[in-house]
């Protein structure tokens, strides 16, 4: 009786509608004296009519199949009910991974990468869940120039 109820409950649990996020856009934020500051917005859609509160997101950057940089933000607020929800996700990629990338970066001048983001949300008799979301790209890399304001190449007369 008891394997019953828990097959019944589970296969209930597994047809309903579950949350789901994209990312929609991956930018070059800055820099600092710590490192590149990357910003992923996240697009994230709430079927049910009452907010959901997020847990925790976790980030890895990936380039080359290495691990580039990772982190957590925790409690980084919640999901509308009923709404979508865009998030911005702030990567951190210190110094020290920056140099590591420069033997990718190409004639181009740009990167390429994936970017795996893992959305925990606290869903009501569920419990924690987490939405996976991956994200591949090409990041163009500033020049010199575009960092210190310059004129580039192109523009010098």
């Amino acid at each position: 009786l008891i394997e019953h109820a828990k097959k019944f409950v589970a296969d209930k649990i597994s047809d309903m509608p579950k949350p789901e996020a994209t990312v929609t856009d991956v930018d070059f934020k800055g820099f600092s004296l710590d490192g590149i500051t990357l910003l992923a917005k996240v697009a994230v859609s709430n079927p049910y009519d009452v907010a959901i509160p997020i847990c925790e997101i976790s980030y890895v950057l990936k380039s080359s199949d290495r691990r580039v940089a990772s982190g957590n933000i925790p409690d980084p607020g919640s999901l509308e009910g009923k709404e979508k929800t865009m998030l911005d996700v702030t990567v951190k990629v210190p110094h020290s991974a920056v140099v590591s990338l420069i033997r990718d970066i190409g004639a181009d001048w740009d990167v390429d990468y994936l970017l795996e983001l893992g959305l925990i949300i606290d869903l009501p008799l569920i419990g924690n869940f987490t939405i996976p979301i991956a994200y591949a790209g090409a990041m163009k890399l500033p020049t010199l120039s575009d960092l210190f304001g310059g004129k580039s190449s192109d523009e010098v007369e």
